[in-house]
C-alpha cells in the first residue's frame, strides 16, 4: 500500500551527499515494509534484523569501520553483494542493538553505500549508544496511516485529494454525494485506525468484525514492550498510565491527573512515566498554554497536559467491544464521543508536524481544544463532536486581548462555511489544514 514515506525515501536517495537515515516510530506502523519496498529499487539490498538474527550483532565486534563490518557480514552470508553506489544496507529492529548507530558516522564518511536503520522508539535509547553519530545521520519518525493514506488504499487518487483541498481554499461547500461519501470514509478510518496490518485486512474484507481482535492484540503488544524496554522506571506505573488514558479523556477537561489513576497517587511517584510513553511514540501529549498567544513553544505549562493514543483505533479498543459500532451509528458514546474526535484530530496534527497545545484556564469557562498557526497569527481549533454553541471560539476571536488571534476553525460533521469569524470544516478535511493554511497565505 502506498505510504507518504515512499516519496521521502526516493527524494532522500536523489540528494547528493545524503546521510544515513534512522527511521523511528511506534511498533507496527509499517517501517520495515516500506524500507523493503524501497530496497527493490537497488541492485543489492542487504537486510540485517537484530531480532530474527541476533548473531549479526557480532559483525561489529571488530569495530565500526565499514570494511570491517562488510567483511564480517560476508562471512555470515557469503552470497551478499556490496555494489558501490547501488546497495542499500538496512539495519532493522535497531532497538535490540542500538550501538549499530555508531557505525553510521563511518558509513557517511565512506560514502559508498546507502544505509537505513529502523526500530521501535520504545527501545531506542541514544544515551546507551557508544557514539551517537551526531551530524552524520538523519532522524525521521514514521506514523500509522493518516486519512489521506487510508483513502489512497481505498482507491482514491491525488486528483480527488486535490479536489478536497480546492473546496477548502475556495470555501466551496461539498455537494450531498461528496459529503456523504467522505463522511462515511472518515468514520471507517476512525474505527479501523491507521495500523497497516489492520487497514490491509479491512481493505481486503471490507468487514469491521476482524479489526477489534487485532487492535486489542496491539494494546497487549505495547504493554509487553513496556515491560521489555522501560529501563530504570517503574514498569507497572507506566502500564497503569497507559491503561487509564480512556479515563482521562472521559473527563470533561480531559487533562491528565495522577489522582484519576489512584486516589493516593502522587506526581513524584510517576515521574518520567508519561514522558517515557511520549518518547516511545505510543502517546501524544497536548500541553496547556499559559496564555493564547504566540510564540507557542515556551508558552505552555509543563505539568498540565492531555494524553492521546497515537492511533485512534487503540482508544476504541481500550473501551468496550461495541464502541466501534457505536461510533459508526452515532449512539451510546456520551462524553467519549468528544474524546474520540479529539484523539483523531490530535493524531492528524502530529502527522502534519504540528505540536499539540490547548488552553484551559482554571476556574474559568474559556477553553480551546487545539491551536495551530499560520504565517503571522494564532488559529484556535474547536472540535465539536455535536453541533452546538462555540462560545469559547467566538470569545477568543472577538476579544482584543487575544491580539494574535484573527480567525478560528471549527471541526465538525458539517459542511464547509465561513461566518466572518471562523471556518466550519468537516472532520475528513483535517489532514489538509496545513496545506490549506499555506494556500491561504499565498492568496
Amino acid at each position: 500500500m502506498r505510504r507518504k514515506i515512499d516519496n521521502y525515501l526516493k527524494e532522500w536517495r536523489k540528494q547528493s551527499n545524503h546521510k544515513p537515515l534512522v527511521i523511528g516510530g511506534a511498533r507496527q506502523v509499517g517501517k520495515t515494509y516500506s524500507v523493503r519496498e524501497f530496497g527493490k529499487t537497488y541492485t543489492s539490498f542487504v537486510e540485517i534484523n537484530f531480532v530474527t538474527h541476533p548473531e549479526y550483532k557480532l559483525v561489529f565486534q571488530d569495530g565500526f569501520e565499514v570494511n570491517s563490518i562488510l567483511n564480517n557480514i560476508s562471512f555470515r552470508s557469503p552470497s551478499t553483494r556490496f555494489i558501490e553506489g547501488d546497495t542499500l544496507i538496512f539495519f532493522d529492529e535497531m532497538q535490540e542493538y542500538p550501538d549499530c548507530a555508531t557505525s553510521l558516522k563511518f558509513f557517511k564518511e565512506d560514502g559508498r553505500f546507502d544505509v537505513i536503520c529502523s526500530g521501535s522508539l520504545m527501545g531506542i535509547n541514544y544515551k546507551d549508544i557508544t557514539s551517537n553519530s551526531v551530524g552524520y545521520k538523519t532522524d525521521i519518525t514514521m506514523y500509522a496511516f493518516d486519512f489521506e493514506e487510508f483513502i489512497w488504499a481505498k482507491g482514491y487518487s491525488d486528483a480527488q485529494v486535490d479536489s478536497l483541498l480546492e473546496h477548502l481554499v475556495n470555501v466551496t461547500p461539498f455537494n450531498e454525494l461528496e459529503m456523504s461519501v467522505m463522511t462515511k470514509l472518515f468514520l471507517e478510518y476512525a474505527v479501523v485506525g491507521g495500523m497497516p496490518e489492520i487497514v490491509s485486512n479491512y481493505i481486503q474484507s471490507n468487514l469491521f468484525h476482524d479489526t477489534l481482535p487485532l487492535q486489542k492484540q496491539l494494546l497487549t503488544d505495547y504493554e509487553e514492550d513496556i515491560v521489555k524496554y522501560a529501563k530504570g522506571l517503574d514498569k507497572a506505573k507506566i502500564k497503569n498510565v497507559y491503561r487509564n488514558i480512556p479515563i482521562f479523556l472521559a473527563k470533561e477537561n480531559k487533562k491528565f491527573q495522577i489522582t484519576k489513576i489512584s486516589t493516593n497517587a502522587r506526581n513524584r511517584e510517576y515521574a518520567g512515566c508519561v514522558e517515557w510513553l511520549a518518547d516511545s511514540g505510543t502517546v501524544h501529549l497536548c500541553h496547556n498554554l499559559q496564555f493564547p498567544e504566540l510564540p507557542l513553544k515556551g508558552n505552555y505549562i509543563p505539568n498540565q497536559y492531555k494524553i492521546y493514543y497515537h492511533d485512534n483505533s487503540l482508544l476504541l479498543a481500550a473501551m468496550d467491544e461495541e464502541s466501534g459500532n457505536d461510533l459508526r451509528r452515532n449512539q451510546n458514546l456520551g462524553v467519549f464521543k468528544g474524546a474520540v474526535y479529539e484523539n483523531l484530530v490530535a493524531e492528524a496534527f502530529v502527522k502534519m508536524g504540528y505540536p499539540l497545545y490547548y488552553y484551559k484556564k482554571e476556574n474559568a469557562q474559556l477553553e480551546m481544544d487545539f491551536f495551530i498557526r499560520d504565517t503571522d497569527s494564532l488559529v484556535p481549533v474547536e472540535v465539536k463532536a455535536k453541533n452546538g454553541a462555540t462560545k469559547s471560539l467566538n470569545a477568543l476571536i472577538e476579544n482584543d486581548k487575544y491580539a494574535d488571534i484573527r480567525y478560528g476553525i471549527k471541526l465538525c460533521a458539517q459542511n464547509i462555511g465561513f461566518n466572518g469569524k471562523f471556518y466550519t470544516i468537516p472532520y475528513f478535511c483535517t489532514f489538509l489544514l496545513k496545506r490549506w493554511l499555506a494556500a491561504r497565505g499565498r492568496k
